[in-house]
C-alpha cells in the first residue's frame, strides 16, 4: 500500500500549506526547500547517467510512484479477484491479470508521458485542449470509483472481523445484524477519518499506523508466496497446467474453463446446458473484475499527480515506464499469480464427501449447504418443468441429493465463499487456526488501509473539482464523502459472502475504465498538448498500436459488463439506468468537440 502519511506523493505537504492560507509557514518554506533540492539531485543523477549510457542503477535507486501503484492495487479486490478466479478457472486464468497489468502500464505510461512531457496537471489540460466532457468524466468517474470501492473494502473489514477473527478460539463471530454491521462500520469510519487526520498534521502516530498495516498486509502476502510454493515442492500443482494457463484463451469469455470444462463436457445435454450457462456468467463477471482490479480509474488520477509532486518532469520519462514496469507489474503478477495457485489447489473442482453423498441428511451437514442449495434447487426445477409446481420441497430436496456429483462439483464453483472459507488457501502451509489469524489480520489490513487511500485520493479529487489544489474544505468535503459512502454498504448489500461485494463493485469500475483510456489516447495524439515531444514515426506507431489494444480491451470488458446487467434478473433497474447514463455522457462529449471546434473555427483568422 501507498505511504499512508503521503498517498499522493508529496512528502512535503504539511498542515500550513494544506491549509489554504496564502503565506507559508517557516516549515513549510523548509519542507519545499527540500524537496527542491531532493529534485535536482535526482534530476542531475539521471541526466549524468543518461549521458553515460547507465541509466539501470539510477532508476533503481529513484524509483518511486510505480512502487505506490502497486501497493494501491494489492488491495481486498485484487485478493478477491485473484481468490475467485482460481475457485472458477483454477490455473489456466493465469493469463488474464498478466494482460490487464500490461494493458494498464501502458496506459499509465502514455499519461505520465504527457504529464512529465508538458508539467501540466492533467484535468486542466484535457478541458483546455481537448474536451471538457472528458476531463469532468475521468475526475467525477475517480470519485464515483473511491466512493463505490470503499464499499467492498468496508465489508472485507467487517468479515475478516466476523468470520476469522471473532471465531478465534471458539467464538462465534459478530453476526450478520444490521446493529453489528452499523457499529463495525462507525469504528472503521471513525478510526480511518482519525487516521487521515494523523496524516495530514504528519505525526509520528501516522507512520507507526502506516508500517503496522503494511506489516499486515506484507504477512498475508508472503504466506500466499509460500503456500504456491509449497504446493508446487509437493507435486500438488501441475506445473505444466500451470504453464498453460499462462496462455491467453479467449474462449474462456464464454466457455467453461479449466478442470470444470471437462467436468461439464461429460454431462448430459440439458445438464451441460444449464451448468455453463452459470458457470460462464460467474467466470466472467470475475474476470472483468479481475481485469479492474488491476489498474482501476482512480489509479489513473492518483499517478500523475504525485509525478507532479515528486517535481519530475521530462528527463524524468524514462524512469517512469521503468518504475511502472518494475515497481507495479512484476509484483503485481508474482503476488495475485500465487494467490490463484493457492485458491486452486483449495477449491477449484473440489467437493467434500458430505455434499457428494447422495443422502440428503449427509449431504446437509456440508458447511456449503445452504449456499449451494439455492443453484442445485433451480437445476431440478428446471428438469421438472411443468409438474415443478406440483412437487414439494422435500422431493425436490431428495432429487438434489440424488443429481451426480459432476453436477455438485460445478454448483459448488459458483458459491460466494466467505473470509473464513477462503482462509483455507492458507491451511497448506500454516494449518487451519494459523490460517484463520493470519488471512483474517490481513484481510482487514487490506481493507482498513484502502479505506484510507480512498478517503484521501477522494480528497485530492474534490479540490481539483473545484480549482483549490491546496483547500482544505474541499479535501474535507472529498474524504467525508468517499468514507461516508462507503459505510452505506450495511444497507446497499445484503448479500452473506461480504467477499463477493468487491467482485460486484469491480464490474461498475470496469465500466468507468474506457473513459480514462480514450482520453489518454487522445492526449498522446493531442499536438497541441504535446507540442514537440508529440512522438513521430515508428514510435507513434507503436504507442499508438499498444494503447489502441488497450482501449479496445478495456471497451470489450466494459460492453460486456453492461450487457450482462441486461441479462439480470435480480436488477432490472440496472441496464436502464447504465445505457441512459452512457446517453447522456456521450452527448455530453459529442458537444464539447463541437464546442471547441467552432471556438477554433471562430477564433482562426479568415
Amino acid at each position: 500500500m501507498p505511504s499512508l502519511s503521503d498517498p499522493s506523493g508529496d512528502c512535503c505537504t504539511s498542515p500550513e500549506s494544506t491549509s489554504g492560507d496564502s503565506t507559508p509557514t517557516r516549515h513549510a518554506v523548509a519542507a519545499n526547500q527540500d524537496m527542491s533540492d531532493t529534485v535536482r539531485s535526482d534530476r542531475a543523477l539521471l541526466l549524468q547517467a543518461q549521458a553515460d549510457g547507465k541509466t539501470m542503477s539510477a532508476y533503481v535507486k529513484l524509483s518511486g510512484p510505480g512502487w505506490l501503484q502497486s501497493a494501491t492495487t494489492l488491495g481486498g479486490g485484487s485478493l478477491a479477484g485473484s481468490l475467485f478466479l482460481g475457485v472458477l478457472g483454477g490455473t489456466s486464468l493465469l493469463w488474464l491479470q498478466i494482460v490487464a497489468i500490461t494493458m494498464g502500464v501502458v496506459m499509465l505510461s502514455a499519461i505520465s508521458y504527457v504529464t512529465l512531457s508538458t508539467g501540466r496537471r492533467p484535468f486542466d489540460a484535457i478541458n483546455k485542449e481537448i474536451n471538457p466532457a472528458l476531463g469532468w468524466g475521468w475526475l467525477i468517474a475517480t470519485a464515483m470509483a473511491n466512493m463505490i470501492w470503499c464499499m467492498p473494502q468496508y465489508s472485507l473489514c467487517y468479515d475478516a472481523l466476523d468470520k476469522n477473527l471473532a471465531t478465534l478460539g471458539g467464538g462465534t463471530g459478530l453476526g450478520d445484524s444490521v446493529v453489528a454491521k452499523s457499529l463495525v462500520t462507525a469504528c472503521i469510519f471513525s478510526a480511518a477519518g482519525w487516521i487521515v487526520l494523523l496524516n495530514v498534521r504528519q505525526g509520528k502516530a501516522a507512520k507507526f499506523f502506516d508500517h503496522f498495516l503494511k506489516s499486515l498486509i506484507a504477512m498475508v502476502v508472503v504466506c500466499f508466496f509460500g503456500v504456491a510454493v509449497l504446493l508446487i515442492s509437493q507435486g500438488q500443482i501441475d506445473l505444466r497446467l500451470t504453464l498453460t494457463g499462462l496462455i491467453p484463451d479467449l474462449s474462456q469469455w464464454r466457455m467453461p474453463t479449466g478442470e470444470l470444462r471437462d467436468v461439464v463436457d461429460r454431462m448430459s445435454p440439458d445438464a451441460s446446458a444449464f451448468w455453463t450457462e452459470r458457470l460462464v456468467a460467474s467466470q466472467r463477471t470475475v474476470m472483468i473484475a479481475a481485469a479492474a482490479t488491476a489498474v482501476g480509474i482512480n489509479m489513473t488520477f492518483l499517478l500523475p499527480y504525485s509525478m507532479i509532486a515528486r517535481g519530475w518532469d521530462k528527463p524524468f520519462r524514462g524512469l517512469a515506464r521503468f518504475d511502472l514496469a518494475t515497481g507495479m507489474a512484476i509484483p503485481f503478477v508474482l503476488v495475485t499469480s500465487c494467490v490463484v495457485i493457492a485458491a486452486s489447489a483449495s477449491f477449484h473442482n473440489r467437493i467434500d464427501d458430505k455434499l457428494a453423498s447422495s443422502e440428503l441428511e449427509q449431504m446437509q451437514t456440508s458447511p456449503i449447504f445452504d449456499a449451494i442449495k439455492p443453484a442445485l434447487l433451480s437445476r431440478v426445477e428446471t428438469a421438472l418443468a411443468d409438474e415443478s409446481q406440483q412437487t414439494d420441497e422435500r422431493t425436490k430436496l431428495a432429487l438434489v441429493a440424488a443429481l451426480p456429483t459432476e453436477e455438485k462439483r460445478v454448483a459448488a464453483a459458483l458459491v460466494k465463499r466467505d473470509a473464513f472459507q477462503l482462509s483455507q488457501t492458507l491451511a497448506p502451509l500454516l494449518g487451519d487456526t494459523n490460517a484463520k489469524l493470519v488471512f483474517g489480520l490481513g484481510v482487514f489490513g487490506m481493507g482498513f488501509s484502502s479505506i484510507i487511500i480512498l478517503m484521501l485520493i477522494n480528497g485530492y479529487a474534490f479540490r481539483e473539482m473545484v480549482g483549490s489544489p491546496e483547500g482544505t474544505l474541499p479535501f474535507v468535503a472529498g474524504v467525508l464523502v468517499a468514507g461516508l459512502s462507503g459505510a452505506s454498504w450495511v444497507w446497499l448489500w445484503s448479500g452473506g459472502a461480504k467477499f463477493w461485494l468487491a467482485i460486484f463493485a469491480s464490474t461498475f469500475g470496469m465500466m468507468l475504465l474506457p473513459i480514462a483510456y480514450i482520453t489518454f489516447f487522445l492526449m498522446m495524439n493531442s499536438k497541441r498538448i504535446l507540442g514537440d515531444d508529440l512522438p513521430t514515426g515508428i514510435r507513434r506507431w507503436i504507442w499508438n498500436l499498444a494503447m489502441g489494444i488497450s482501449v479496445a480491451g478495456a471497451l470489450a470488458a466494459a460492453y460486456t459488463a453492461i450487457a450482462d446487467k441486461a441479462n439480470d434478473a435480480n436488477q432490472p433497474a440496472a441496464f436502464p439506468t447504465v445505457v441512459s447514463l452512457l446517453v447522456i455522457y456521450g452527448g455530453a462529449v459529442l458537444f464539447g468537440f463541437w464546442h471547441r471546434l467552432k471556438h477554433e473555427k471562430q477564433s482562426s483568422p479568415s
